[in-house]
């Protein structure tokens, strides 16, 4: 793990939650599950700190892919109900109730400018979302309820969170007194605060305001902030420092996070599914180089062309029958892919159900 931690510290984007879930997963590069409990009355550091895992997105803030994506965008909020535990009727009850959404002319089957029509939808809830989560946020960081959040105030909700006493801290940084911290922490606040001066819209007075807020948090809600997300994953991952992306740069695995075999095997795997969507996706004029403005528009999760693509992917999972359309039975049978959960006898009583 130290050789991760020297690889990744100096980002944001990658803290010290992303390195316990990658020592979960036997190091592979992967995204955080972005499943988790809210409570509204308890701001942690997982909720004033921008998220390495953005729902609806799909690339992640440290650069790698977003496994989940096409579940997040076929099930949205829906996606923490499907678990493979719950009883296989009931998941496959829900499903079959999507799928009748999804059919917008009511036609028993799912084009792909149906699919892509549901998939912008749920992208905008995914923004919904995240604008509900960030007044939460915002007013957990703005003690004096000014409407407005100095960086120092940041700071002190920020290092509090990693266990430092708020009042002494407060107290140094009104003093200009030194804070010792880790290394590490010093390094993501200096991101962080780089991160903040970004969020800033000009003229810029050195505050966010709630809107700004949102762009610290959720770079996807602001072009400008897309640009600079964009702007650090290229700079992780470009090696001969000329802001592009080759194939074989977009594709390396970080330093040290293979440590056996095994991990090895599932990195194969990860490696092949980058590959294929450079190729086939990011690169759009297909010269081998991806732009820092090719990957802008991959990242845009407004960008109508990027739905319909993937609309056209996820249907060619499933289009046993090849007629570029999906049937209730294709998504059923291939359930695990649409919800992560498998279901048992999934054509059992499909059109009595349906």
């Amino acid at each position: 793990m130290s050789v991760l931690s020297q690889v990744w510290c100096r980002s944001l984007l990658v803290c010290s939650l992303l390195c316990s879930a990658l020592i979960q997963l036997h190091a592979r590069p992967a995204n955080m599950s972005a499943l988790r409990e809210k409570n509204a009355n308890t701001k942690d550091e997982n909720e004033i700190l921008p998220p390495d895992h953005l729902n609806g997105l799909k690339m992640e803030m440290d650069g790698h892919l977003n496994k989940d994506f096409h579940q997040e965008v076929f099930l949205g909020k829906e996606m923490e109900e499907f678990d493979e535990d719950s009883e296989p009727r009931r998941n496959r009850k829900k499903l079959i109730d999507i799928f009748t959404k999804v059919d917008f002319n009511e036609d028993k089957s799912v084009s792909a400018k149906e699919m892509q029509r549901w998939i912008m939808e749920k992208t905008e809830e995914h923004f919904q979302e995240a604008i509900r989560e960030n007044k939460l946020s915002f007013r957990a960081v703005d003690p004096d309820r000014d409407g407005h959040v100095t960086w120092d105030e940041y700071r002190v909700k920020f290092l509090a969170s990693k266990g430092l006493n708020e009042k002494e801290v407060a107290e140094k940084i009104k003093n200009n007194e030194d804070l010792k911290v880790d290394e590490e922490t010093q390094e993501v606040l200096e991101s962080l605060k780089d991160r903040w001066f970004q969020a800033d819209s000009p003229p810029a007075d050195q505050l966010l305001n709630e809107e700004e807020f949102l762009s610290f948090l959720h770079p996807e809600h602001s072009r400008g902030m897309l640009k600079y997300m964009v702007k650090e994953i290229v700079r992780d991952l470009d090696q001969d420092g000329d802001t592009k992306l080759t194939l074989s740069e977009f594709i390396s695995l970080p330093v040290g996070t293979v440590e056996n075999q095994q991990a090895q095997d599932i990195d194969d795997d990860w490696v092949r599914e980058r590959k294929k969507e450079f190729l086939e996706v990011i690169d759009a004029d297909g010269n081998a180089i991806v732009t820092m403005e090719e990957l802008e528009e991959y990242m845009d999760p407004m960008n109508e062309y990027n739905a319909l693509n993937e609309a056209k992917q996820m249907i060619a999972v499933a289009d046993e029958n090849q007629n570029q359309k999906l049937e209730l039975e294709e998504i059923l049978k291939y359930s695990e892919y649409f919800t992560g959960s498998k279901l048992m006898d999934y054509a059992r009583n499909v059109h009595e159900e349906f």
